[in-house]
């Protein structure tokens, strides 16, 4: 059984798998999607849910951010990373943020405070850590507006900060930095046929995202021209390099970050490279 994310993440959870080989489709109404793989069974429910889920052995694996493990306390395996969100692929941060003309500088200067968070547990361990005691209450949602009419401070989640600046808030602290885990119930990790499926789910879901920012590139390069050629190319790894039947010439394949292209086609081009192809990638193996 197979837990997975429902809510922001639900549909680039969705396109992930179709990248890495899977399809998943549900209803709108449905929270069992259909897989077209006879090994797997899942069920779309609340990030902050699965991990206690699969802690209990309901799910033998899931998919949810590192931030839920925490704050549930969940103990389970955490099989890999997969940095992928709503906006970017790119981790996001629980901090502590204030008014920009609060004055509270310190984390000691919210003695008394009244803070408001969705990560009630964590942030009254890290207050606790630091021997401060404030009033820690739980918030529904829209954060960042309870400040400073309701409370003093939130703790809340961010991955560039530009909500928060928009909200003229201030960051004090970062308490956690977190991106999408896949974890495992222990006892399913111990379980030979299904670690061994888990794993291969891990690494397919891995590939796919390796790819997203790289292409691959052929090209045919003058044998005279070889050299300098491969020295502009920054290869995943050491370029593909095959003799044609001219042997004045030859073929080079490469894999390379997407956003270099645009400056090497021209540089190739001004060596003598002829026929080169960009093509996209689904997966990308280590």
């Amino acid at each position: 059984m197979f837990g997975l994310p429902k809510g922001s993440l639900e549909e680039p959870t969705i396109r992930l798998f179709q990248k890495a080989g899977w399809n998943i489709r549900k209803s709108s109404r449905s929270y069992k999607p259909s897989i077209d793989d006879s090994e797997l069974d899942g069920r779309f429910v609340r990030s902050q849910e699965i991990s206690r889920y699969v802690d209990h052995g309901f799910f033998d694996c899931g998919l949810c951010g590192y931030d839920w493990v925490v704050e549930n306390e969940s103990d389970v395996v955490e099989v890999c990373d997969l940095v992928y969100s709503r906006a970017s692929n790119r981790p996001s941060y629980w901090v502590l943020a204030v008014p920009e003309a609060s004055p509270i500088k310190q984390i000691k200067d919210l003695q008394g405070k009244r803070i408001a968070t969705e990560v009630v547990g964590m942030t009254r361990k890290f207050l606790a850590k630091h021997g401060v005691e404030a009033e820690i209450e739980f918030s529904w949602g829209a954060t960042e507006v309870k400040v400073p009419d309701m409370v003093d401070a939130i703790v809340d989640l961010t991955e560039t900060g530009n909500s928060l600046r928009a909200n003229k808030l201030r960051i004090v602290e970062t308490l956690l930095k977190t991106n999408t885990k896949l974890i495992a119930n222990k006892k399913s990790w111990e379980d030979p046929k299904k670690r061994a499926k888990i794993e291969n789910i891990a690494m397919m879901l891995q590939a796919a995202l390796s790819a997203e920012d790289k292409v691959g590139l052929k090209l045919n390069a003058p044998q005279d021209k070889l050299a300098a050629i491969l020295e502009i190319l920054p290869a995943l790894r050491n370029p593909t390099v095959n003799h044609l039947s001219d042997e004045n010439w030859t073929a080079v394949e490469v894999i390379l970050e997407e956003k270099v292209v645009r400056d090497i086609i021209p540089q190739l081009k001004e060596l003598g490279a002829e026929g080169i192809i960009e093509y996209p990638l689904n997966k990308v193996v280590y």
